[in-house]
């Protein structure tokens, strides 16, 4: 998987946002925000290819977190990106 050209994590008055680049990209109905999990897990996998299991390693290597709550965290996050376009 790679997250799609065109979408950039930037700080919007202290949240952390996805900005669309490209008409292809943008989708005036909705804003996409992250928490601080998911904002760091996108800085570390931007501009590289990755598994789910490179994410679930980000997180256990961040957070005290069960390996088996970080897959069901994951698993839900890239079932939103995924919906949302922002990886193929």
């Amino acid at each position: 998987m790679k997250i799609k050209n065109g979408f950039e994590l930037r700080d919007v008055c202290g949240e952390n946002v996805i900005i669309a680049h490209g008409v292809e990209n943008i989708d005036f109905t909705k804003v996409i925000t992250l928490n601080e999990s998911a904002a760091l897990i996108w800085k570390q996998v931007e501009g590289k290819d990755f598994t789910e299991d490179d994410m679930v390693k980000i997180l256990l290597d961040e957070y005290e977190v069960e390996e088996p709550q970080a897959q069901v965290d994951v698993k839900k996050l890239l079932e939103s990106w995924l919906k949302a376009g922002l990886v193929e």
